[in-house]
């Protein structure tokens, strides 16, 4: 019974929430001892003061396969499921990097396409350090940023399978999210309006060039290019129609006064 998921939990991705981790690691983390007791009728508002003790991020390490804390407290919110806010609150929680990492673990995990971009990809300009246990049980270091990249492009990150999200220039092309702009662009770009003044004009023509052929702005300007001219292509085919349609028209009017005049000059009218 304290492994079930809760009655009214909602099936995520089509599945059960608990599903979203693999069977030999659910197995491993129901005989742990910190799921046994620690994470043992744990609610949403008691599993805060578990996320904010946790001192690492992990999944699995070990020849036996032994689970982390964190992976426990994430398959403890899959069990109970927390409301949206509560998730939303973790990822924003600026004074607990390790609720944080939780919070976005658990959002890409559940999350739909645009709420995994929406609410990760601000975490990009955190730099803070996280402590990791890797697969051999050693501690080693790496930033949120990273850890946000690797939940954003990997298929599997602290050994579990990530599910599937829409690539981002999709979810833009179909006005479900914002042309991404990059912080350090905007770096870039206050940094050369402040050292216009110092610079000689040569070196601030070549940043000025630089900054207008970014990638991010060439395929912006690429996007809106091609509507262009798909809009122009589409005025000129109706305008193209439209003049076919008077030529026949008026070549038929013709026709029928011309035979209509035949028909007045012919001699076997009666």
């Amino acid at each position: 019974m304290a492994n079930r998921t809760v009655k009214d939990a909602k099936t995520i991705h089509g599945t059960n929430p608990q599903y979203l981790i693999e069977k030999i690691i659910r197995s491993r983390i129901y005989d742990n001892k910190f799921w046994k007791e620690e994470c043992f009728a744990l609610s949403a508002e008691l599993l805060v003061d578990k996320a904010m003790s946790m001192r690492f991020i992990g999944g699995v390490f070990g020849g036996n396969i032994k689970p982390t804390p964190f992976l426990c407290l994430t398959l403890k919110m899959l069990q109970i499921q927390p409301e949206k806010d509560i998730i939303v609150e973790f990822i924003k929680n600026e004074e607990f990097k390790y609720v944080r990492a939780l919070g976005a673990f658990y959002m890409r995990l559940t999350g739909s396409s645009v709420d995994c971009y929406k609410y990760l990809e601000p975490l990009l300009a955190d730099s803070r350090k996280l402590r990791r246990q890797n697969r051999d049980g050693q501690f080693e270091l790496i930033h949120i940023d990273e850890f946000i990249d690797s939940l954003l492009r990997d298929e599997r990150v602290c050994d579990v399978i990530l599910p599937r999200i829409q690539s981002r220039h999709v979810l833009e092309e179909n006005n479900e999210l914002e042309p991404k702009v990059s912080i350090l662009e905007e770096d870039i770009e206050e940094g050369v309006e402040s050292s216009d003044e110092e610079e000689p004009t040569e070196k601030r023509r070549e940043k000025e060039h630089r900054s207008k052929h970014s990638p991010a702005k060439e395929k912006r300007r690429d996007r809106e290019r091609e509507k262009r001219n798909r809009d122009r292509d589409r005025r000129d085919r109706d305008r193209s129609d439209r003049r076919d349609r008077d030529r026949h028209r008026r070549s038929r009017s013709h026709d029928r006064e011309r035979t209509k005049r035949h028909r007045s000059r012919s001699p076997y009218r009666k």
